[in-house]
Order: C-alpha cells, then sequence, then structure tokens
C-alpha cells in the first residue's frame, strides 16, 4: 500500500514502536524510514497528538494499527493528516465471529467487576477483547514478570503482549521519548479471555490475580 501510493525513499512514515515490528519493516521495504510516536495509554494505539509532534517535511504516511481489540482514533489521525497532507493507512486484526465476540466481552466484564489486583482495560466503544490486557505497576510491589510467574504458577496462562519495543530493537533503535510506549511495554500483561473459558477458570484467574496484588483502579 506504501508502494502503491508512492512512498518511497526520502519519505518517513510515522508507526507506533509499542506492537509487532513488521509494519516498521514494511515501510523499510518501501524505501522509506519508520519514525516512532507515542501511544494512547488507554487504547495502545497511536495517540493524534503525539503523531503531529513527529510530523516533518519529509513525513509522507501514518501508519495506525489497531491493538488488543480496540481501535485507533482513525478520525483524529485523518484530521492530522489533512492539516498536514498525510497519507493514513490502517492495520487491522483478524475479526472473529460476532457470538465469540459477545462472550470474550461477557468474560472481560466478569473480569472488569472482580479483579483487583491489576488494572483492568479501558473498555471503551466496540472493543472486541482480542486480548485482555492488563497493567501490573511496580510501585514497591511484584513487578510484571515476576506477577506473571507467579500467576502461572497459580495454573493461569497468561504472556506478556510486546515483550520489546520496535525503537528497542536491533536495526531499528531510534533515541526517542515514547514515555507510554515504555511504560506499557514494562507493565502489561495478557490474561485468558478466550470464549471457551469456564467460569471455574475465571474464577481461578480472579483469585490468582487478586491474591497477589490488591491494587485500585487508577485514573489513567
Amino acid at each position: 500500500m506504501l508502494r502503491a501510493a508512492g512512498v518511497g525513499a526520502g519519505d518517513e512514515v510515522i508507526v507506533p514502536a509499542f506492537g509487532n515490528v513488521e509494519v516498521a519493516e514494511a515501510v523499510t521495504l518501501a524505501g522509506a524510514t519508520p519514525v516512532f510516536a507515542d501511544i494512547d495509554p488507554a487504547t495502545y494505539c497511536l495517540d493524534a497528538r503525539a503523531v503531529e509532534d513527529s510530523v516533518t517535511a519529509q513525513t509522507a504516511a501514518v501508519v495506525a494499527v489497531h491493538r488488543f481489540g480496540r481501535a485507533a482514533d482513525v478520525a483524529r489521525l485523518h484530521e492530522v493528516g489533512q492539516r498536514h497532507g498525510l497519507l493514513v493507512l490502517e492495520q487491522g486484526e483478524s475479526e472473529a465471529p460476532y457470538a465469540e465476540i459477545a462472550q470474550r466481552r461477557e468474560r472481560a466484564a466478569y473480569l472488569d467487576g472482580r479483579l483487583s489486583g491489576v488494572w483492568t482495560p479501558d473498555g471503551g466503544d466496540g472493543h472486541t477483547y482480542q486480548q485482555y490486557v492488563v497493567r501490573v505497576p511496580g510501585n514497591g510491589r511484584p513487578d510484571r514478570d515476576a506477577f506473571a510467574r507467579a500467576v502461572r504458577a497459580k495454573g493461569v496462562d497468561c504472556r506478556v503482549p510486546v515483550k520489546t519495543p520496535v525503537h528497542r530493537m536491533p536495526g531499528f533503535r531510534r533515541d526517542v521519548c515514547l514515555p507510554e510506549t515504555e511504560r506499557a511495554a514494562d507493565e502489561t500483561l495478557a490474561l485468558p479471555v478466550d470464549a471457551s473459558l469456564t467460569k471455574r477458570e475465571m474464577h481461578r484467574i480472579v483469585s490468582a490475580c487478586n491474591a497477589l496484588g490488591g491494587l485500585l483502579q487508577p485514573a489513567f
């Protein structure tokens, strides 16, 4: 899509660093330079203000990546694009049947109402819960990695959704200030939210997390 739009050598393309490296690689394959902008801490998608702050005379495009079942604020990104004459592209996520999404939302609501050991996600409009991503901040308590090990020891499958932001990876390393990206990479943990989860399994998730944390819900 970038090549078809004429994006190439000498151009910059603004992309998120929180997520898969494939987007930055696609920009490089097109001959352009990826520029990393920070994310919105609630959606984990590109923050429109951060994107606008990253625009230079060489910027040709923005790639908005939808993350964990939350959509990027495409309307605001298009406004930025129109102001600066930029192409705005989207990378979506695989779509699930409506019945499966409805079951994920039910399980997410169950977790939202009972978890106190982690910070639960901001559901927002249209969240499909491709992943149920919580935060485990340090502030004197076990950090995210120690928390994950302890939860797994209690029989709960969980994983770190983004182990290394792209701007920390060899070949894409940048000296750039992305505080929300760094914070999300250090704190986020994906808990099970599959449609197949039983009530007993859901209770186990809640019990394991609450026994380890007991954190209060923050306001981002």
